[in-house]
Protein backbone atom coordinates (compact mmCIF):
# COMPACT_ATOMS: atom_id res chain seq x y z
CA UNK A 1 0.00 0.00 0.00
CA UNK A 2 2.82 2.38 0.72
CA UNK A 3 4.56 1.58 -2.58
CA UNK A 4 1.40 2.45 -4.48
CA UNK A 5 1.19 5.82 -2.76
CA UNK A 6 4.86 6.54 -3.54
CA UNK A 7 4.27 5.80 -7.22
CA UNK A 8 1.28 8.14 -7.30
CA UNK A 9 3.30 11.13 -6.13
CA UNK A 10 3.94 10.43 -2.44
CA UNK A 11 7.39 11.25 -1.07
CA UNK A 12 9.46 8.62 0.68
CA UNK A 13 11.54 9.67 3.71
CA UNK A 14 14.73 8.63 1.91
CA UNK A 15 13.92 10.79 -1.10
CA UNK A 16 13.16 13.79 1.13
CA UNK A 17 16.44 13.29 3.00
CA UNK A 18 18.40 13.19 -0.28
CA UNK A 19 16.72 16.38 -1.52
CA UNK A 20 17.29 18.17 1.80
CA UNK A 21 20.95 17.07 1.87
CA UNK A 22 21.48 18.25 -1.69
CA UNK A 23 19.94 21.64 -0.95
CA UNK A 24 22.09 22.00 2.16
CA UNK A 25 25.26 21.12 0.23
CA UNK A 26 24.40 23.61 -2.54
CA UNK A 27 23.70 26.33 0.03
CA UNK A 28 27.04 25.77 1.76
CA UNK A 29 28.88 25.78 -1.58
CA UNK A 30 27.13 29.00 -2.65
CA UNK A 31 27.93 30.69 0.66
CA UNK A 32 31.59 29.65 0.44
CA UNK A 33 31.82 30.85 -3.16
CA UNK A 34 30.24 34.18 -2.27
CA UNK A 35 32.61 34.62 0.64
CA UNK A 36 35.64 33.76 -1.51
CA UNK A 37 34.49 36.24 -4.15
CA UNK A 38 33.85 39.04 -1.67
CA UNK A 39 37.06 38.81 0.39
CA UNK A 40 39.36 37.41 -2.28
CA UNK A 41 40.79 33.94 -2.68
CA UNK A 42 43.96 34.57 -0.65
CA UNK A 43 42.05 35.80 2.39
CA UNK A 44 39.48 33.02 1.97
CA UNK A 45 42.10 30.27 1.96
CA UNK A 46 44.00 31.84 4.85
CA UNK A 47 40.75 31.90 6.83
CA UNK A 48 39.86 28.25 6.17
CA UNK A 49 43.15 26.66 5.13
CA UNK A 50 45.48 28.31 7.59
CA UNK A 51 48.24 30.81 6.97
CA UNK A 52 50.43 28.24 5.18
CA UNK A 53 48.00 27.88 2.26
CA UNK A 54 47.71 31.65 1.80
CA UNK A 55 51.45 32.22 1.92
CA UNK A 56 52.41 29.33 -0.38
CA UNK A 57 50.90 30.71 -3.59
CA UNK A 58 52.19 34.30 -3.30
CA UNK A 59 55.68 33.03 -2.44
CA UNK A 60 55.79 31.02 -5.66
CA UNK A 61 54.60 34.00 -7.74
CA UNK A 62 57.09 36.30 -6.03
CA UNK A 63 60.04 34.01 -6.71
CA UNK A 64 59.42 34.03 -10.47
CA UNK A 65 58.99 37.80 -10.80
CA UNK A 66 61.83 39.67 -12.50
CA UNK A 67 63.94 42.29 -10.80
CA UNK A 68 65.02 45.58 -12.33
CA UNK A 69 63.46 48.83 -13.49
CA UNK A 70 59.93 47.42 -13.80
CA UNK A 71 60.18 45.19 -10.74
CA UNK A 72 58.05 47.39 -8.49
CA UNK A 73 55.11 47.38 -10.86
CA UNK A 74 55.28 43.62 -11.46
CA UNK A 75 55.52 42.91 -7.73
CA UNK A 76 52.31 44.90 -7.20
CA UNK A 77 54.02 47.92 -5.63
CA UNK A 78 53.05 51.08 -7.42
CA UNK A 79 52.53 54.68 -6.43
CA UNK A 80 48.82 55.29 -5.95
CA UNK A 81 47.43 58.78 -5.51
CA UNK A 82 43.97 60.01 -4.70
CA UNK A 83 42.26 62.86 -6.52
CA UNK A 84 39.24 64.12 -4.54
CA UNK A 85 36.46 65.55 -6.68
CA UNK A 86 34.23 68.43 -5.66
CA UNK A 87 30.83 67.47 -4.30
CA UNK A 88 28.36 66.34 -6.98
CA UNK A 89 24.62 66.98 -6.58
CA UNK A 90 22.21 65.76 -9.27
CA UNK A 91 18.51 64.99 -9.60
CA UNK A 92 17.52 61.36 -9.97
CA UNK A 93 14.11 59.83 -10.64
CA UNK A 94 12.20 57.96 -7.97
CA UNK A 95 8.71 56.50 -7.57
CA UNK A 96 6.31 57.50 -4.83
CA UNK A 97 4.28 54.93 -2.88
CA UNK A 98 1.37 55.29 -5.29
CA UNK A 99 3.63 54.81 -8.33
CA UNK A 100 4.03 58.40 -9.55
CA UNK A 101 7.42 59.67 -10.68
CA UNK A 102 9.15 62.17 -8.47
CA UNK A 103 12.58 63.73 -8.23
CA UNK A 104 15.17 63.16 -5.52
CA UNK A 105 18.61 64.62 -4.93
CA UNK A 106 21.72 62.45 -5.08
CA UNK A 107 24.68 63.98 -3.27
CA UNK A 108 28.09 62.35 -3.76
CA UNK A 109 31.58 63.00 -2.48
CA UNK A 110 33.95 60.98 -4.65
CA UNK A 111 37.65 60.48 -5.15
CA UNK A 112 39.57 58.76 -7.92
CA UNK A 113 42.38 56.44 -6.86
CA UNK A 114 44.90 56.24 -9.68
CA UNK A 115 48.27 54.66 -10.42
CA UNK A 116 50.92 57.31 -11.10
CA UNK A 117 53.15 54.72 -12.80
CA UNK A 118 50.59 54.18 -15.57
CA UNK A 119 50.84 56.05 -18.84
CA UNK A 120 48.44 59.00 -18.90
CA UNK A 121 48.26 59.40 -15.12
CA UNK A 122 49.38 63.01 -15.44
CA UNK A 123 46.22 63.79 -17.45
CA UNK A 124 43.81 62.85 -14.67
CA UNK A 125 44.12 66.12 -12.75
CA UNK A 126 44.12 68.12 -16.01
CA UNK A 127 40.91 66.44 -17.19
CA UNK A 128 39.11 66.60 -13.85
CA UNK A 129 36.37 68.90 -15.16
CA UNK A 130 35.66 66.52 -18.06
CA UNK A 131 35.55 63.58 -15.65
CA UNK A 132 33.01 65.40 -13.46
CA UNK A 133 30.94 66.25 -16.53
CA UNK A 134 30.74 62.65 -17.73
CA UNK A 135 29.99 61.49 -14.18
CA UNK A 136 27.07 63.92 -13.97
CA UNK A 137 25.73 62.82 -17.36
CA UNK A 138 25.59 59.24 -16.11
CA UNK A 139 24.29 60.02 -12.61
CA UNK A 140 21.36 62.07 -13.94
CA UNK A 141 20.11 59.01 -15.84
CA UNK A 142 19.88 56.88 -12.70
CA UNK A 143 16.77 56.05 -10.76
CA UNK A 144 16.59 55.57 -7.02
CA UNK A 145 16.14 51.82 -7.52
CA UNK A 146 19.40 51.69 -9.54
CA UNK A 147 21.28 52.63 -6.36
CA UNK A 148 19.67 50.14 -3.97
CA UNK A 149 21.93 47.83 -2.01
CA UNK A 150 25.56 46.97 -2.43
CA UNK A 151 24.97 45.76 -5.99
CA UNK A 152 23.68 49.21 -6.96
CA UNK A 153 26.70 50.90 -5.40
CA UNK A 154 29.11 48.47 -7.09
CA UNK A 155 27.42 49.00 -10.46
CA UNK A 156 27.62 52.79 -10.12
CA UNK A 157 31.30 52.67 -9.12
CA UNK A 158 32.14 50.35 -12.03
CA UNK A 159 30.45 52.66 -14.54
CA UNK A 160 32.12 55.76 -13.08
CA UNK A 161 35.52 54.02 -13.26
CA UNK A 162 34.89 53.05 -16.88
CA UNK A 163 34.01 56.66 -17.72
CA UNK A 164 37.08 58.02 -15.89
CA UNK A 165 39.28 55.71 -17.96
CA UNK A 166 37.62 56.75 -21.21
CA UNK A 167 37.91 60.49 -20.48
CA UNK A 168 41.56 60.26 -19.40
CA UNK A 169 42.45 57.84 -22.19
CA UNK A 170 44.38 55.59 -19.82
CA UNK A 171 44.11 52.69 -17.41
CA UNK A 172 45.58 54.82 -14.60
CA UNK A 173 42.28 55.22 -12.70
CA UNK A 174 42.07 52.12 -10.48
CA UNK A 175 39.10 52.74 -8.24
CA UNK A 176 36.32 55.18 -7.47
CA UNK A 177 36.05 55.84 -3.75
CA UNK A 178 32.72 57.00 -2.34
CA UNK A 179 33.17 59.13 0.77
CA UNK A 180 29.49 60.14 1.07
CA UNK A 181 26.35 59.15 -0.80
CA UNK A 182 23.06 60.72 0.23
CA UNK A 183 19.68 60.41 -1.47
CA UNK A 184 17.04 62.92 -0.33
Amino acid sequence: MSTGEEEKGGKSPLRLAVIAGSLLALSVAAAAGGMAFSIGPAAFFSYFGGAEAAQAAPAEDHAEAPHGDDAHEEHGVSAMEMLPLNEIIVNITALTLNGRKTSRFLKLNLAILYDTAQEGADQIAERQLYVRDTFQDYLRQLTESDLEGSAGLASMKAELLRRARVVTGSEAPREILVADMIIQ
